[in-house]
């Protein structure tokens, strides 16, 4: 029987097979939660689930955001179309199966 070993995010228990890569999306899930709670201090109206859905597009777009507020907006129009599942480093989550 083999061992692997696996890096496990506290947030929302998405499994890594190397720490940089569990460390970046654990940082990328507490800037979610960070944006969500400045959405919800600041726009009056705005459902937990909606604030919660925008701050975890915008904390997986963080590099086309900081771009764009860095003098290039043209961007954020752009970005959709190169913008994939695999950049938010999905390709990187040890399915639980595999350890079994």
């Amino acid at each position: 029987m083999a061992v692997v070993a696996v890096w496990k995010c506290d947030r929302d228990g998405a499994m890594f097979d190397n720490k940089k890569d569990a460390e970046e999306h654990d940082k990328m899930l507490e800037l979610a939660a960070n944006i969500t709670a400045l959405i919800e201090r600041h726009v009056a109206g705005v459902s937990e689930e909606a604030s919660e859905e925008i701050g975890l597009m915008l904390a997986k777009r963080r590099e086309v955001l900081a771009r764009a507020c860095k003098g290039k907006p043209e961007d954020l129009l752009t970005e959709d179309e190169n913008f994939t599942e695999s950049d938010t480093h999905s390709e990187n989550v040890t399915p639980l199966a595999a350890n079994q």
